[in-house]
Formats: C-alpha cells, structure tokens, sequence
C-alpha cells in the first residue's frame, strides 16, 4: 500500500511530497486545532476517473471550520479547482484524497486567534481501508471501553483533528485483542460508531442506522439511506442497543476509507450466520456500481476529471 506521490497542494502552491512541511511548533500538532476530509476518486467503467461526491464533501469541509471557529481563507471554489489539480498532477486514476485545514505557528497556548490558517491536500493511491478480504467476507469487531464523544464534551458535526485520539484510542485496544475494528458506545450506552465510520444493522430487511446526534454525518452513510430507500426497504434512523447489534440479521460499517464493508462478528458473537447477508451485499454491490458510473441513477454524484 503506497502512502506518497509526487506533489501536495499546499497554502495555494504544488510543491514536492518531500517538501510538504510545517515547524514543530505549529499550533495544531499541539493543541489538535486541525481539520480535514476525507474523499476518493475512482476509476470509471469508461476510462475516465471521477471523484465521488465531491460537493458534500467540500460542504462538510467548510463546515468543520465553521464549527472550530477557524474558517477556510479560501473559497469553495477554490478548494474544489485544487483537489481537481492535485489528482492531475500527480497522474492517478484512482486515489484516496486527504484536504487538511490547520492552525499555523505564532502564538503559544490555547488561545492564538492570530495564527494563520494553512491549507493541505494530499492524494495518493490507497486500497480497501479495511481489507480486500474485509470488503468479501467481513470483519470482526469489538465494542470499545472507550465512550464517543458527547455533544457538549466535543463537535461531534465536525471532522476535528483532535477529536480523533478517542479513535485512535479504540482503534489500538481493540487491534490489540485481535479485532479488525472498534465500535463505540455513546455516553448512555447506546451504539455510536466506529472509530471511523459509520455503522448499519438489518433485522428482518429493515435497514437500521444510528441518528445525527452524536456522531459524524457521514457521506457515505447518506448515500446508503438514500439507496436503501430507492430499493424500497425500510428504513430506520434511530438509536439501538449492544444486544440489538449483537441479535441483528446483517450488519456493516459505511465510510469514505471502508466503503461499505460488511461485519460478521461482534464480541466473539456471530452476526446472522457469519458471513455478508443478502442486503448488505445488495446495497454493497450498488455502491459500488454508483462510485464506478455504472449506475445512470447516481452519476450526479460524480465529478469528473
């Protein structure tokens, strides 16, 4: 799995991968004051490429500046021309693309409301976050000892660089036990998320999702609501129980990294027989019609080379 390319955009300018710096004391790799998304471009039927959804993501960018109350000194106009540029430029035809927005050195300690603002994007070539094998088969997950974040403890609407130590956390014991992923409760003990995506369960093809409370709004989980719907299953966006996830019939994470990647084991407990179920692989197979232009009906989720 490759983890570099040619050239970053960075603060309006394409420089080399090995000259994408900042100083050690930038604010943001102190204090997590940072920002990003993260977006893919996919490799079309037709021999073009096209990045998925790029709009939404733009939105949910500037909207996380927004949140911090560190806003963007570029337009959306101007971000989107420049993820564009940054996938031409370095030649890929598909590639996962990481936009980071953070705070620059100048003042020390909590309060530094002077301090520039630094723009970054980045893309290079990244598979199946998860694992090709996961995406197949599914995975085995744990639920964390570590709680998600409540409304008035962090922004939970925003995609804040600090804000991930609590995933990092989650992610690390549950690798540690030999799990594939995390899943994480919130502060009353329902269902969340996972340390980075998104979670779905099916019982009785009622296709079940948590709400926008306390969790990230995902991109791909609207595009899986908005499919389930099309294909005429039920669905519910409401909160669910450990016991509930444990008894589901089908279950998978969503997310811009994992996709859409089936769960087949939570807690050393099997998810319906253990294996990706007939709805999960429907609405699986459809997404990734919809992210490849195969499907006449997504293709406004496209943007084109």
């Amino acid at each position: 799995m490759s983890f570099k390319s040619k050239k970053i955009w960075l603060d309006g300018e394409m420089v080399r991968w090995e000259e994408a710096k900042v100083h050690v004391l930038t604010h943001a790799l102190h204090y997590g004051t940072g920002y990003f998304e993260g977006i893919r471009c996919y490799a079309l039927e037709d021999g073009h490429s096209a990045v998925f959804r790029l709009d939404e993501h733009m939105r949910r960018f500037f909207d996380s500046g927004q949140i911090l109350g560190f806003p963007l000194p570029y337009t959306v106009e101007q971000i989107k021309l420049a993820t564009l540029d940054i996938i031409r430029v370095n030649g890929l035809k598909e590639c996962y693309i990481r936009p980071l927005a953070f705070v620059g050195s100048g003042e020390m300690g909590l309060y530094a409301p002077d301090n520039p603002i630094h723009v970054a994007i980045a893309a290079w070539p990244w598979g199946a976050y998860l694992g090709e094998e996961g995406i197949k088969n599914g995975i085995r997950a744990k639920v964390s000892s570590y709680t998600r974040h409540h409304v008035n403890v962090m922004m939970t609407k925003s995609k804040v660089s600090g804000n991930y130590i609590n995933s990092v956390l989650a992610k690390n014991e549950v690798k540690k036990a030999g799990y594939d992923e995390a899943i994480m409760l919130d502060t009353e003990g329902y269902v969340a998320e996972a340390s980075g995506e998104n979670i779905f369960i099916i019982r009785q093809q009622r296709v079940k999702t948590t709400p926008l409370t306390s969790i990230l709004p995902g991109i791909t989980r609207d595009s899986v609501l908005t499919i389930a719907r099309d294909k005429e299953y039920e669905v519910q966006e409401e909160r669910f129980t450990r016991d509930e996830l444990y008894t589901a019939d089908e279950a998978f994470f969503t997310g811009t990294a994992a996709e859409v990647t089936p769960i087949r084991e939570v807690d050393n407990r099997k998810i319906g027989p253990g294996c990706p179920g007939p709805v999960t692989l429907k609405l699986q197979q459809t997404f990734f019609n919809a992210i490849k232009g195969k499907d006449k009906k997504y293709k406004k989720w496209l943007t084109y080379i």
